[in-house]
């Protein structure tokens, strides 16, 4: 007997295409309106060069990891293999907008020469991912899950989970409702009348709810004042811009950012390997990574200057019920909203907050999913973990209130004192994907009284300290500054350094726990 063909489509594919389109639809948002308001580019710009070259990326993207899906569930024979949601990289796109185009911007205010500069970090940042595939499996298999699962609930639970939350409840009339209609849906496993998706029904509901209380007077919904112009725009090949950038010293001067960027979505794209094998999809990692850093390539050879990047979530879309086909749904409609110009219309009928529920979920589910798939003694290693990302919250949060009072960390840092301990903070903010790992790992080899391996982490981290991707910068007028080279962060890196050698030494007088890591 032949077997069948794996299902494109299922219900829940219905429910997953709106998490992973809302996602998306933010990241192009977020792109459209501070490439204006911080980089200075002009609108045109945006809409004609970069939105249509992150479309194709992101079609393309989206159809690779559909069709690694399918080859997946043909291989095994199963019905649930869910594909891995990819988009617009969230960390590289503010990191681009606010360490490179914007101070480029204020120094120059010539918006080409900006957007070339982000082309080239958008051309690099691919590149080094890409060659980052090559390696990118000797380090998962040689880091703990619990530091690789870890440090993304640290993101989920901070970046995704209070953002949104915090939105939710600052709009209850329109927002709690499909929010509690989301965890019914998915928290109780309920199905609903018709069979109809969860995800589905709560964004419509919030969605008439919302419009109705507009129609009854109240304002707690304002739909986008902007118009829509209807257009076609397709994507125009830029080789050119990003190629005079080779150069000069504008797009090099800027590695500092980019570099460590790279090696943040490099490791970002392994842990998200790790989270969907950890729910039962193990994808192959080198495909996988050359495919992410490709079309990263392809987007700033197409004139967008921010990369695309596998996304935290897989276990929550796997958990709506998700499988091939809202990957490919995705891809579709960002492309044909990016090419017509229409991100603008769809915000003037859907009011975000009744869609935040949906990425509320995924954030949840990420954070429980560190917990639950360790070993229990790995626990104390996964609440470790997350205290980086908290900094790095906190830091965002701090500097948001501060910008928007008129001031900045460097005038105000002096006053903290002893309450906040603002430099510790900072510190932790600094590399904070990368030292979640190393901290968590420290905690897995302790717990496992293997001190080689936990001596062989502090050992790293102290390296990487010295030279300056973690715990190293400068507060500058302008905000928090990467500070790279030698000795770029000494007090870190001697006690990392003297931590290696007093774990170095216990190997040889305490007595390993027996069975392992447990790993």
């Amino acid at each position: 007997m032949i077997p069948k063909p794996p299902r494109l489509f299922v219900p829940g594919d219905l429910d997953g295409f709106f998490g992973l389109f809302i996602d998306n639809l933010l990241q192009l948002m977020l792109i459209a309106v501070f490439s204006t308001a911080v980089a200075g580019l002009p609108e045109d710009m945006v809409t004609h060069r970069i939105l249509p070259g992150a479309a194709v990326s992101i079609l393309l993207g989206n159809i690779f990891y559909s069709w690694q899906a399918w080859r997946l569930a043909k291989r095994s024979g199963r019905d649930d293999v869910t594909a891995l949601p990819y988009g617009i990289n969230t960390p590289s796109l503010v990191a681009f907008l606010f360490l490179i185009m914007g101070p480029i911007y204020q120094e120059t205010e010539n918006p080409t020469l900006v957007w070339q500069v982000g082309l080239f970090a958008c051309l690099l940042s691919g590149l080094l991912e890409t060659a980052g595939a090559f390696f990118g499996d000797w380090l998962r298999r040689h880091t703990p899950r619990a530091a690789l699962l870890s440090s993304l609930a640290g993101v989920a639970l901070t970046f995704i989970a209070l953002g949104f939350i915090f939105q939710i409840f600052a709009s209850p009339a329109v927002a709690i409702l499909p929010m509690m209609l989301i965890l019914f849906a998915y928290a109780a496993k309920v199905k609903l009348p018709l069979g109809l998706p969860g995800g589905f029904v709560a964004v419509l509901l919030g969605v008439g709810l919302a419009w109705l209380l507009r129609l009854l007077g109240f304002d707690y919904f304002q739909p986008a004042a902007a118009g829509y112009s209807f257009g076609f725009h397709p994507p125009q090949p830029v080789p050119g811009d990003f190629v005079a950038m080779l150069g000069s010293s504008w797009g090099w001067r800027h590695m500092a950012v980019i570099f460590p960027m790279a090696l943040f979505n490099l490791i970002g794209s392994l842990q998200n390997l790790e989270s969907a094998e950890a729910a039962g999809d193990r994808y192959e990692t080198r495909p996988a990574l050359i495919a992410n850093g490709l079309c990263s390539v392809l987007a700033a050879f197409l004139g967008s200057a921010f990369p695309t990047t596998i996304y935290i979530g897989h276990p929550g879309w796997k958990a709506m019920g998700a499988r091939i086909g809202y990957s490919l749904l995705n891809g579709a409609l960002i492309t044909l909203l990016c090419l017509f110009g229409g991100i603008s219309l769809v915000l003037r009928f859907v009011p975000l907050e009744a869609t935040l529920g949906i990425l509320l979920w995924i954030g949840l589910v990420m954070t429980a999913q560190a917990f639950q798939e360790v070993p229990r003694r790995h626990a104390l290693a996964v609440a470790m973990g997350l205290i980086p990302s908290l900094a790095a919250w906190t830091l965002m949060v701090v500097e948001t209130s501060l910008q928007r009072a008129g001031t900045t960390l460097l005038a105000v840092a002096p006053k903290f004192g002893n309450q906040l301990f603002i430099h510790g903070v900072i510190a932790l903010n600094q590399g904070f994907l990368v030292s979640s790992m190393i901290l968590a790992s420290v905690v897995v080899f302790l717990v496992e009284r293997e001190f080689r391996k936990a001596g062989a982490w502090c050992a790293a981290a102290a390296v990487l300290a010295a030279a300056g991707l973690i715990h190293a910068y400068d507060l500058t007028a302008l905000g928090v500054q990467n500070r790279f080279g030698w000795a770029a962060a000494p007090e870190f890196a001697w006690g990392y350094g003297l931590s290696a050698a007093v774990f170095l030494a216990a190997a040889y007088w305490v007595k390993p726990a027996a069975g392992g890591a447990g790993e």
